[in-house]
């Protein structure tokens, strides 16, 4: 017997979002690059997520720290060779998107991590292939709000009928500009206590636990 859904597409983020990638990969190796390229800075786990959530992580290369085209190249080197690890999903996603998914629900990524990754991601984790996927080589790459606005063109979605969730700003950013209802991933790594403070307050839905994501898809 099929449920019936409230949100017909799910738009998820991907690092810290589906896979727990930021302490695993993300800063350990910005933390590498950062030795060599502005090796007078102590970067934190808790500032790295702090600046990432503030400035976004596009910003936080090429205006916080002003890479040039060269550095930058290092840094995406640096995040290449870390990534070859695969980072491990949250526990319970994979269950609870196959179940969406046999009820008739899309499933689409907006990242800024590559597609190739999310793709690798998903099947090691063992969650259903994605229905599309835009990713850090989309030239309109979130906050704008183009993926968004893509799949409501693409499957004759209402705002309403999608669900954006993130664990940072530029997933609320994007949604916002859209009006797409916006849930933090608040089981995400990344929950310190800045961006829980900011971003329950901005929020739709703060989810807590993985499972609680369940309530929000159905009617």
């Amino acid at each position: 017997m099929t449920r019936e859904l409230r949100v017909k597409c799910l738009v998820l983020d991907h690092d810290d979002t589906v896979v727990k990638s930021t302490p695993e990969i993300n800063y350990p190796s910005f933390k590498r690059a950062l030795s060599v390229l502005r090796p007078e800075v102590e970067l934190t786990f808790e500032l790295f997520t702090e600046l990432n959530f503030v400035h976004g992580f596009e910003d936080l290369c090429y205006k916080y720290f002003a890479f040039n085209e060269e550095e930058a190249a290092y840094q995406e080197k640096c995040w290449r060779e870390a990534s070859e690890t695969i980072p491990c999903a949250y526990e319970g996603l994979a269950e609870l998107l196959h179940e969406y998914v046999r009820n008739g629900g899309k499933v689409c990524v907006s990242t800024q991590s590559t597609e190739e990754r999310v793709i690798r991601d998903y099947e090691a984790g063992g969650l259903p292939k994605p229905d599309m996927v835009f990713d850090w080589n989309c030239e309109r790459r979130k906050p704008d709000p183009y993926a968004l606005e893509e799949i409501m063109r693409i499957y004759d979605l209402k705002p309403e009928e999608l669900l954006m969730v993130d664990d940072l700003k530029t997933g609320y950013i994007m949604a916002n500009r859209v009006s797409v209802p916006f849930a933090c991933a608040g089981w995400s790594d990344n929950q310190i206590p800045m961006i829980r403070e900011f971003i329950t307050k901005n929020s739709d839905y703060y989810v807590e636990r993985v499972e609680d994501l369940e309530k929000l898809l159905y009617v």
